[in-house]
């Protein structure tokens, strides 16, 4: 039925790159049931701690039966992270609405986030069809019993994402030079604190960068906590530079930032690795590194050239439209793929 309108129950946050999904799909015709299964659990103090810790250990129940008591006309169900979801729901959610489709952007294989895909892990087999975003995870979904695998690039959102008409009171309030928009994690503050030391001028977006050793150094960097919607678009939108770091304990070699910069229209200075020279040509399309040293030179030098600066943001914004890393043909792909089951 790779025509047909489905009525897809969807197990995901409100919020989020899982929400863009979710409105991606209603913009394709699909009507869209939105349940967040974490908001289906008591409202215990520290119940998403032990969530996090145990892999939903004695939780799955509660989720399973909340779940299935709903009303929902369904015929597809998408399962987003599926932290709570085990392979008892799975096999029911297809008994009673039909194929269940799996997507995770984080790293549920690796070993990063010690237990908390324990039930996904266990519920793998049951899926008909498992959407990672590794290359390494379609050998290891496989292994881990799946009966479809699919490898796609993160995406962009095409309503989101889209880089709107500028105007002189957004660029006022999120003009920078170079910009990072990011959770600090450890190996992230002596990057930045490198790049203070050589003169870069940043504005660092995100939480937790009180805890960096280097916050005496970094503070006066720091322009406030998480973004999300148009603000997070601006701050990208209006800087020179921005840039991507990846999470070496998720084992990335992209992020939603390496596809989100250049489609909103600004310019990637981004880690260099394999996924990233596929994804744009270096020096024409985005810029990259292999130490905190050369990223600052690459600013400095970029900062001090606006026309090559601009050639390459547009370069890049017009690569990333011709890749379609977007989320409304992510979506329609992964329906496609089950369309005759």
């Amino acid at each position: 039925m790779p025509d047909s309108k489905r009525h897809v129950l969807y197990l995901g946050e409100d919020r989020g790159t899982s929400l863009h999904r979710a409105n991606a799909l209603r913009r394709l015709g699909h009507a869209v049931t939105l349940v967040w299964p974490e908001r289906l659990l008591p409202a215990i103090p520290l119940l998403d701690k032990w969530s996090w810790h145990t892999g939903g250990r004695f939780l799955e129940e509660i989720v399973r039966s909340r779940v299935l008591a709903m009303d929902v006309g369904a015929d597809l169900v998408l399962v987003n992270h599926g932290e709570l979801v085990g392979p008892r729901l799975v096999a029911d959610l297809r008994k009673k609405f039909g194929p269940v489709l799996y997507y995770n952007a984080d790293d549920p294989f690796g070993q990063r986030d010690g237990k908390r895909w324990w039930l996904f892990l266990k519920a793998v087999p049951s899926y008909d069809l498992v959407v990672v975003v590794r290359k390494e995870n379609v050998a290891e979904a496989f292994a881990s019993g799946a009966r479809k695998v699919m490898h796609r690039v993160r995406t962009a959102d095409e309503v989101e994402h889209a880089p709107g008409s500028p105007t002189a009171s957004a660029e006022k309030r999120w003009a920078s030079e170079v910009s990072f928009i990011g959770t600090w994690m450890p190996e992230r503050g002596p990057f930045f604190a490198e790049l203070v030391a050589r003169g870069i001028p940043l504005s660092i977006y995100g939480d937790r960068w009180d805890r960096a050793r280097e916050w005496a150094v970094l503070r006066q960097f720091w322009r406030g906590p998480a973004l999300s919607g148009t603000d997070y678009r601006d701050a990208i939108k209006y800087s020179k530079i921005c840039i991507g770091m990846l999470s070496k304990g998720n084992r990335d070699l992209h992020t939603h930032r390496s596809v989100e910069i250049p489609y909103i229209g600004s310019l990637l200075c981004a880690e260099r690795t394999s996924e990233h020279q596929e994804l744009y040509v270096e020096g024409r399309e985005a810029v990259f590194w292999n130490s905190a040293a050369e990223c600052g030179d690459v600013c400095a030098s970029l900062l001090a050239d606006e026309s090559k600066r601009a050639r390459i943001a547009a370069n890049g914004q017009r690569r990333a439209l011709e890749n379609g890393h977007v989320n409304e043909e992510l979506m329609a792909s992964m329906i496609e793929a089950v369309s005759t089951l």
